[in-house]
């Protein structure tokens, strides 16, 4: 299933952060600037960030049964590291009620292992953004649980698309692909830029002046992508003359031993490793 960015009924949520290191606090800087947040608890043991300390409708609390008296969140948005998840969930089982649902934004963690430490009657989305949503340009895929309701779809989607694009599907095991190829992915970008700055330096460029070019080529064509309708491949065509430089390097990325298995092998890889980490 596929929702767009509905707005309505979900300006203003009540909402508490678990977790607001980097991505997280990314996030709720996005959520406080669209509107969605309007009263926000954060639960941090090393404290708000500098740049949330001065915000009247961000407090800290030292956990789930420390908030403000009163406080019922809309939403719960679960940002803490994957590998202590386990060990602060149980605590937040007194959170559990119909108006709120439990949003997770923390790799490798099933629907399961939340309806373990939370209960069954808790309404959960699982997603999976990437690194990008620090600047409002990330990408998420997001699965929830069938004690999900639309309005509460509606709300995480909301939170969601403040940081970025955002897709729905309703088969989980898809979040490991996901995981592979766009919650990895910044990564494999960010080494084509490494290896296309080796490889100018190879050719007899500078350093710096070969990392200038990779980094500008690789955020330029992006950034092309994002604005253009056109698909990929068409792009691609549209700046490869017959015969030219250009082809003659895709010659050797697109041979049978070239980029396409490479990619293969290492998103397989990476959608495994998240598999394992599952479990």
């Amino acid at each position: 299933m596929t929702h767009s960015g509905a707005q309505a009924g979900t300006q203003g949520c009540t909402l508490l952060l678990a977790g607001c290191g980097k991505m997280g606090g990314a996030m709720l800087d996005g959520w406080l600037k669209a509107g969605i947040a309007s009263s926000v608890a954060v639960v941090e043991p090393s404290g708000l960030p500098e740049s949330l300390r001065a915000n009247p409708a961000v407090v800290l609390a030292s956990g789930p049964d420390a908030l403000p008296a009163g406080f019922a969140p809309d939403v719960v948005v679960l940002a803490v590291k994957p590998q202590v998840m386990d060990s602060v969930l149980p605590a937040y089982r007194v959170l559990v009620r119909p108006g709120t649902v439990f949003l997770s934004v923390a790799a490798g963690k099933t629907i399961a292992s939340f309806e373990s430490a939370l209960g069954e009657g808790a309404a959960i989305v699982r997603s999976m953004p990437n690194t990008p949503a620090a600047i409002g340009r990330g990408m998420t895929v997001a699965v929830g649980n069938p004690v999900v309701t639309e309005a509460q779809t509606s709300l995480c989607d909301s939170l969601l698309r403040a940081v970025g694009d955002v897709a729905w599907v309703e088969d989980e095991s898809l979040l490991d692909p996901v995981t592979a190829v766009s919650g990895s992915g910044p990564a494999y970008v960010f080494l084509m830029v490494e290896a296309m700055a080796k490889a100018g330096e190879a050719a007899g460029l500078p350093a710096a002046l070969a990392m200038r070019l990779a980094r500008a080529t690789v955020a330029g064509a992006g950034e092309l992508l994002h604005q253009s309708p056109t698909a990929a491949a068409d792009l691609r065509k549209a700046v490869t003359s017959p015969n030219g430089t250009t082809q003659a390097a895709l010659d050797v990325l697109m041979a049978g031993d070239g980029m396409q298995p490479l990619f293969d092998r290492a998103v397989a890889a990476a959608a495994k490793r998240s598999r394992e980490l599952a479990k």
